[in-house]
């Protein structure tokens, strides 16, 4: 049984799993609006969106707010760096001193492909999993 205190019948409110929502980059109250303008690669620059356009959630809780992003943007940072390393080693790489740069490129070619990902998803981990008192709440999707 669906409790929703909505005006609108539950059949038209669409179900969102919470991890389609965070993939595709969705507002993490409603899980329809779009977080960000533009593609994640492309010749257009993603930026975070102010407001969701179905919900009216303000993105930036305060101000500052996405400082805190970058500390999530690190973590998946020097995951990617010790991913790299260790796939640039199974795959034939050896420790020596003479391969140190063959290494340096390769983690810093993957550091520069991974940073809009790292941009994208550090702000919705943000949104998610560490904002409190920030949950699905389908109540709050506007009347079109």
């Amino acid at each position: 049984m669906n409790d929703l205190t909505s005006d609108k019948p539950q059949d038209t409110i669409p179900h969102v799993s919470q991890w389609s929502a965070f993939l595709h980059a969705k507002c993490p109250r409603c899980r329809l609006g779009s977080a960000f303008t533009g593609a994640m690669y492309g010749f257009k620059i993603q930026k975070m969106k102010e407001v969701c356009e179905v919900c009216a959630l303000k993105f930036e809780r305060e101000p500052g707010y996405f400082y805190v992003s970058m500390f999530v943007s690190y973590a998946m940072n020097v995951a990617e760096i010790i991913f790299l390393g260790v796939a640039a080693y199974v795959l034939g790489l050896d420790i020596i001193y003479e391969n140190l740069w063959y290494f340096v490129i390769i983690i810093f070619t993957g550091v520069l492909l991974f940073s809009p990902l790292n941009y994208r998803y550090s702000r919705m981990v943000l949104l998610y999993w560490l904002s409190p008192g920030l949950h699905y709440d389908p109540s709050r999707i506007k009347k079109r």
